[in-house]
Parts: C-alpha cells; structure tokens; sequence
C-alpha cells in the first residue's frame, strides 16, 4: 500500500547555487499522513487556501512513501 505524506514548508530565497532539497531542504512547518492519493490531494488544497501559501511565503508538497514493490518482471 502506498501512502502520502503532505508537507508545508517555507519558501527558502533562491541562492547562486539554486535550490537543492537534498543538501539544505526547506524547514517544515507542518506534515500531515494520508492513506490513499484522494485524501492528500483534499489535504494539500486546504494547506493551498493558507494566506502564507497564497503568497508564495510556504508551499505545500505531496510525498509518497512506502510503495510496495510490484510483482510483475
């Protein structure tokens, strides 16, 4: 079963070097659990209707994890 996580994070200024999650990831204000991808998507539009979000102050990711892995060759 795949699940999803939904994260809000701050909006890091953009650097020379860019953005890059995986040597300096934004700070996390708030993550949230879903089971299925109908209920994260519900879940990042709410975040979507924060006025911080709205400008362009955080953003809202959807994430998913634990992925099974598929039978088939």
């Amino acid at each position: 079963m795949t699940r999803f996580l939904v994260v809000l994070t701050d909006v890091r200024p953009l650097t020379k070097e860019g953005r890059d999650e995986r040597i300096e990831p934004e700070r996390r204000r708030q993550v949230v659990g879903a089971t299925s991808r109908e209920a994260a998507d519900r879940i990042a539009s709410a975040f979507t209707a924060l006025g911080m979000v709205r400008a362009g102050r955080q953003r809202v990711k959807v994430l998913a994890v634990g992925r099974k892995r598929s039978l088939a060759a």
